[in-house]
C-alpha cells in the first residue's frame, strides 16, 4: 500500500516537505515545521559561499529530495540572496504535479513574517493532502537504500548478511536496491567491479573510489589500512578493507547496474544500484532520501539511533549486547544469529515482514522518537 504520485510512484509516508534554499533559512523553516502537524524541515548548511559546482550539487539534491515519493507538497523557504538556484528548484518541483510554494524571507520583511506566511502556507498544504489515502501498490514499486554505520566485528557477519538477504530477495521481486559508503569500498572495489553488468560500470566503480582516496590524498592522508574510525577500531576492525568486505556483503549478490551521482533521482531503474557517497551518516541518509528511497535498512553494531525526517530507517543490530543495551533504539535483534539462536534466513524474513509492515504506515523506532534531524548535503569543494 501506498500514496499513489503524478509521476506514478509510491510513498510510504505523506509529509509536506519543508526544504530551506540555504542554510540561513534553517530558523524560519524549522519554526514553521514546529507550528504544523504533518510536515518535515530538512535542515542543512549548504547554499551559499561555495563553489558553482557544489552549488548546482545542492541545488539538485534539493529538488531530489522535493521528488521523494514520500512526500505529497513542498513549500521551499528562501531568504532571497543564496547561491543556490531556488527559481529552478520551484519550477522542477512544479513539473511534478505536486502542490509546490515558496516564500523569501528578504522580500517578506524579515524573519516574524515569513514564520507566519510560512505557516499558513504550510497548514494549508498539509490540509490539502491530509485526505489521500493509501492504495494498493506491487512490491516491484519499492526503492530501497540500505547502509551501515556504527559498525563492529559483528556487523559483516550478521546484519549486513541480513540485509543482503532481502536484497536479493526483493531485486528478484522487481524492486530497486540503492547502496553506497564509496569509501566503504576500499579494498573491495574489485570485488564490486566483477559483479557489474558490463565493463563500462566496472571502470565508474573503479573511478569513484580513486577519486575519494584523490580527495583524501589532496590534504595528506592515505586511507589503505588504517582508515576506521575510533569506534570501529573498539569494535574490532583492524583496517579499512576489513571493514569493506564486512560493509559490502549488504548489497547482496545480483549485478550492479550502475553508479549514480550523490544528488540524482531513481526514474526507471531496476536492480542493483551503487550511488557515490560517503559514510557519514548525515550526508549518505540525505544522499539516499534523494535517490527517492521510501525507506532504508541501516546495520549496525555498536548502535547508531538516528534516522531521516522523510525516509523511514529500520535499524538492525548485529551485536546481541549491543542490541539488549540499546533496543530502544535498535528495529531488529540480528544479534541472534551470532548466539545461534537464529539463521540468517529467519532473521532476513523477520525483517521482511517489518519492512511491509514499514512501507504500510508502522513507525521505525527513530521515527517514533523523531531522532532524524543531523541530515546534511554532501558536498566536495570548500566554503568560501
Amino acid at each position: 500500500m501506498g500514496y499513489l504520485r503524478p509521476d506514478g510512484k509510491a510513498g510510504a509516508r505523506n509529509f509536506v516537505g519543508i526544504i530551506p534554499t540555504v542554510t540561513c533559512a534553517n530558523d524560519v523553516a524549522q519554526a514553521i515545521c514546529r507550528q504544523v502537524q504533518g510536515t518535515v524541515v530538512y535542515l542543512h548548511h549548504q547554499g551559499c559561499c561555495q563553489m558553482p559546482p557544489d552549488l548546482t550539487r545542492v541545488t539538485d539534491t534539493l529538488i531530489s529530495i522535493g521528488k521523494s515519493p514520500n512526500v505529497g507538497a513542498v513549500l521551499l523557504v528562501s531568504l532571497g540572496c543564496e547561491g543556490t538556484n531556488h527559481q529552478r528548484i520551484y519550477e522542477e518541483l512544479k513539473k511534478t504535479g505536486k502542490p509546490i510554494e515558496i516564500i523569501h524571507i528578504q522580500e517578506l520583511g524579515g524573519v516574524s513574517n515569513s514564520i507566519q506566511k510560512g505557516t499558513d502556507i504550510a497548514r494549508n498544504l498539509a490540509i490539502k493532502i491530509s485526505g489521500l489515502q493509501r492504495e494498493p501498490v506491487d512490491i516491484a514499486n519499492v526503492v530501497m537504500s540500505i547502509k551501515c554505520g556504527a559498525s563492529d566485528a559483528t556487523s559483516g557477519m550478521a546484519s549486513n548478511c541480513v540485509i543482503g538477504y532481502i536484497a536479493d530477495k526483493i531485486i528478484d521481486l522487481g524492486a530497486t536496491i540503492v547502496f553506497g559508503e564509496t569509501t566503504e569500498f576500499i579494498g573491495g572495489e574489485h570485488l564490486l567491479a566483477k559483479r557489474a553488468v558490463n565493463k563500462t560500470v566496472g571502470d565508474k566503480i573503479i573511478q569513484k573510489v580513486n577519486e575519494m582516496e584523490a580527495r583524501a590524498k589532496s590534504i595528506g592522508c592515505d586511507m589503505r589500512k588504517g582508515q576506521p574510525t575510533p569506534g570501529n577500531i573498539a569494535g574490532g576492525l583492524s583496517s579499512i578493507e576489513e571493514k569493506s568486505l564486512g560493509a559490502i556483503v549488504k548489497s547482496g549478490t545480483r549485478p550492479i547496474q550502475g553508479v549514480l551521482e550523490y544528488p540524482e533521482y531513481i526514474t526507471t531503474q531496476k536492480g542493483l544500484w551503487i550511488k557515490d557517497t560517503p559514510g557519514r551518516e548525515p550526508e549518505i541518509l540525505t544522499g539516499m532520501a534523494a535517490t527517492g528511497a521510501q525507506f532504508m535498512l541501516f546495520s549496525t553494531g555498536r548502535g547508531a539511533p538516528q534516522g531521516f525526517p522523510s525516509m523511514p530507517v529500520i535499524k538492525i543490530c548485529g551485536n546481541p549486547n549491543t542490541y539488549e543495551r540499546m533496543k530502544n533504539d535498535m528495529d531488529i535483534n540480528a544479534g541472534r544469529i551470532i548466539t545461534g539462536a537464529k539463521t540468517i534466513e529467519q532473521v532476513g524474513e523477520e525483517v521482511f515482514k517489518k519492512m511491509l509492515r514499514v512501507l504500510n504506515g508502522e513507525l521505525t523506532k527513530n521515527e517514533a522518537v523523531q531522532y532524524f534531524s543531523a541530515i546534511d548535503i554532501h558536498c566536495l569543494g570548500p566554503v568560501i
